[in-house]
């Protein structure tokens, strides 16, 4: 549960770096540096998230293939909207630091939804 806890606080923070220091002016942010920011952090709190429903992993380095192979034995649903949440955030946003408010609020919400359904998971 402190994973979750964890995991929502990298998504409020990834809103409020947003909100306070890329400013949105007629539909797009304004700092292209605090909009890979916020992707970063956003997409940091999913894999917190997903950390506390699948665990360690056994040899190497985590990558995103192991999580979509993790997530496929589990949830192909929620396997769509991690890889949309991959491309949203860490491509679109920290990568390409996308000015789209529309992409940025998108990639946020893909995030809440993981981060609900891993807390879904943890509970149980």
């Amino acid at each position: 549960m402190k994973d979750i806890i964890e995991a929502k606080r990298y998504l409020s923070n990834a809103k409020e770096i947003l909100r306070e220091k890329a400013i949105k002016e007629n539909g797009l942010y304004q700092d292209r540096k605090y909009v890979k920011m916020a992707g970063h952090t956003a997409y940091a709190g999913v894999l917190v998230a997903l950390d506390s429903v699948f665990g360690d992993k056994k040899k190497g380095r985590k990558s995103v293939d192991w999580y979509k192979e993790e997530l496929s034995m589990r949830d192909k649903k929620m396997l769509g909207a991690f890889m949309a949440a991959y491309d949203t955030l860490h491509l679109s946003m920290s990568y390409d630091g996308n000015l789209s408010a529309n992409v940025s609020k998108e990639g946020l919400a893909l995030a809440e939804q993981i981060i609900n359904w891993a807390e879904q998971r943890a509970q149980a």
